[in-house]
């Protein structure tokens, strides 16, 4: 079945904010969930659940791509291939971190897309992830930091964001939100805490899409291959100038906009949704 124009639209505008909210600590999943309220894409519900995921691969390749040099540990010096030891202790890290969101994620995933995958739920996340940035970062206002660079992040910092990336299994969170206030709290720089995100989300989002993958099957029509690739493809694109954005933004500022933000969406959300009675 060919994908009509409207929606190719869709699925570009969806690619949109794919890009724009996976980065920024605002909920991907949350505004894909909203959006989808709106613009509904004319795919079975077994599809779009797993688009929803799997279109962040696109967003991923684009942390790669900008961050190669920093993530690859390899080089060549003297002719000679040699590793960079600080870029694989730091890969270590991001793998001791990995853990607790894994092993939660593969026990309650059905669970939670079950039960928590509801308006309610996304807006009290954004509101009350909104508050933390808020007053975390006024509480960082006047406090050292104690971890300047990603690659200072000890083997306990990183299994402590981990353990806050964990929250965002619930919609409306924000994977890089969670890991972004737990590295705040514990003293991370504003830059190594979305650096040490940023590396963070290569395999926990490839892992999540493979999941989503092995459980949809294989067996894509036509229609749904050009979706995942436009969808893939736009978020690239748009992660790429997002994420340098976000970087050139936090050397200068602090995350209390964002987290205004979340808050403004989360009323609006509750608006909405209790006039249209579609509140549950």
């Amino acid at each position: 079945m060919p994908i009509h124009f409207i929606e190719l639209l869709k699925i570009i505008f969806l690619g949109i904010v794919e890009g724009v909210t996976e980065w920024l600590p605002i909920s991907s999943t949350g505004h894909m969930l909203l959006v989808d309220e709106f613009l509904r894409i004319e795919m079975s519900e077994a599809f779009k659940e797993m688009f929803f995921v799997v279109i962040q691969l696109g967003a991923i390749l684009a942390v790669v791509t900008t961050f190669f040099r920093k993530m690859w540990p390899f080089r060549m010096k003297d002719k000679k291939p040699t590793v960079e030891k600080d870029t694989m202790l730091l890969w270590v890290k991001v793998v001791i971190a990995c853990i607790p969101g894994a092993v939660i994620t593969l026990l309650f995933d059905d669970v939670i897309e079950k039960h928590l995958h509801r308006p309610v739920v996304i807006a009290a996340a954004l509101i009350f992830y909104g508050i933390a940035f808020i007053l975390i970062e006024l509480w960082n206002k006047n406090r050292a930091v104690q971890t300047e660079k990603v690659t200072d992040i000890t083997f306990f910092t990183a299994l402590m964001i981990g353990l806050f990336q964990v929250l965002s299994i619930v919609p409306g969170t924000s994977r890089s939100g969670a890991t972004i206030v737990g590295a705040l709290l514990i003293g991370v720089s504003r830059v190594a805490a979305a650096e040490f995100s940023f590396f963070l989300a290569v395999p926990v989002m490839f892992g999540w899409s493979a999941l989503k993958l092995m459980k949809f099957g294989f067996d894509f029509t036509g229609a749904e291959i050009i979706t995942l690739l436009v969808g893939m493809l736009v978020a690239f694109v748009v992660s790429l100038l997002v994420i340098k954005f976000l970087m050139n933004y936090i050397k200068k500022h602090d995350f209390k906009l964002f987290g205004w933000y979340r808050i403004a969406l989360g009323v609006i959300v509750i608006l909405y949704f209790i006039l249209s009675g579609k509140w549950i």
